[in-house]
């Protein structure tokens, strides 16, 4: 299968730059497998598509203010360094701009001294191993001095940073936010379980590897990212005994859907732990655990519009976007949601 056979023209005026007040009056494209239609709504509507004994599946995961400015100590020359993944306490593996200015041995200053860094090595890729020193708790002094790694694609600066963060996301961890969860607020959060459905929590730590393109011609060709993943016994639970009573597992993002499609059996039964995942799910894929999906509008070429023709069928997700594109929607993280249904 060819990555072009994926490929739509999107006016560069629809990618939203910045977020709605209201959450929840994003709008929404309902799109039915089964019948193949397709409405227009408002995300608030979402409710009069979920039934008691579903399970709506959320990713908790928090998006670190992981981009940092600082000087290298002794020319002042700027720098910016993007966490990636941490691989001990204060050891991190980043991404450095310029990298020439970063060889092994080299500090970095940022906030005028408040955290400095070391670079102990250089990786394959290009990527820099660094340990931090500071005094206080880092995590602090992240949120002081860092900003949020938006996506290449938003040019605006963001004002709030909690905008870019769910209201339910409490682990820290991701380079980028499970977007699909920016429309819901606690109001609906909390009208939704009234109605009987039940919220489960699964947490995956969103790496930068989900904005890069599909280089190779042959999509089986592409290389996946790895992402870090937890999913705790009492919420397989929630899941596995939705599923029993017959309610549909709704997962909310592709990050929910790929957590869950990495932990279910063949079975259909969801189980509990932890683990790094490079799931490529594309169309001839068969579905485990997820059976109707909230998402936003992905890039064209994507491994996630790869990953929503699997669930809908690649030529009716198309004509989905063509639909979305002619409609106005606004596309990408602060854009419109999307709900597929198959049942």
């Amino acid at each position: 299968m060819k990555t072009s056979e994926f490929y739509f023209d999107l006016p560069e005026e629809l990618i939203a730059q910045e977020p709605l007040k209201d959450r929840s009056s994003s709008r929404l494209l309902v799109a039915d497998k089964n019948t193949e239609s397709i409405s227009h709504r408002h995300f608030r509507d979402i409710k009069e598509y979920l039934k008691a004994g579903d399970c709506l599946v959320i990713n908790d995961t928090r998006v670190l203010p992981a981009r940092l400015h600082g000087e290298r100590v002794g020319t002042g020359a700027h720098i910016e360094v993007l966490l990636l993944v941490r691989k001990s306490i204060d050891t991190w593996e980043v991404l450095v701009r310029p990298g020439k200015k970063a060889r092994p041995g080299d500090k970095i200053s940022f906030g005028d001294g408040r955290l400095t860094a070391e670079v102990l090595e250089t990786i394959e890729g290009g990527n820099r191993i660094i340990k931090f020193y500071y005094e206080g708790v880092f995590e602090n002094i992240l949120d002081e001095l860092g900003e949020m790694p938006l996506p290449p694609y938003i040019t605006h600066k963001l004002e709030d940073k909690e905008r870019y963060q769910t209201v339910y996301a409490k682990h820290d961890g991701s380079a980028a936010a499970p977007t699909a969860g920016l429309h819901f607020t606690p109001e609906l959060l909390k009208e939704i379980e009234e109605m009987g459905v039940k919220i489960a929590h699964v947490t995956l730590h969103v790496g930068l590897g989900t904005f890069r393109p599909v280089k190779a011609e042959d999509i089986l060709d592409h290389e996946m990212h790895s992402e870090y993943y937890v999913v705790e016994e009492d919420q397989a639970a929630i899941m596995n005994e939705a599923r029993k009573n017959g309610g549909r597992i709704i997962a909310v993002g592709t990050t929910s859907t790929r957590t869950l499609e990495s932990v279910t059996d063949e079975n259909g039964v969801v189980h509990a732990g932890s683990g790094w995942t490079k799931i490529f799910i594309y169309p001839g894929y068969t579905f485990k655990a997820v059976d109707c999906m909230i998402t936003n509008f992905h890039l064209p070429e994507s491994t996630l519009i790869m990953l929503v023709s699997a669930l809908m069928g690649k030529d009716f997700i198309m004509r989905v976007y063509e639909e979305a594109v002619k409609e106005r929607y606004r596309f990408f993280s602060f854009g419109d949601a999307c709900l597929f249904l198959t049942k």
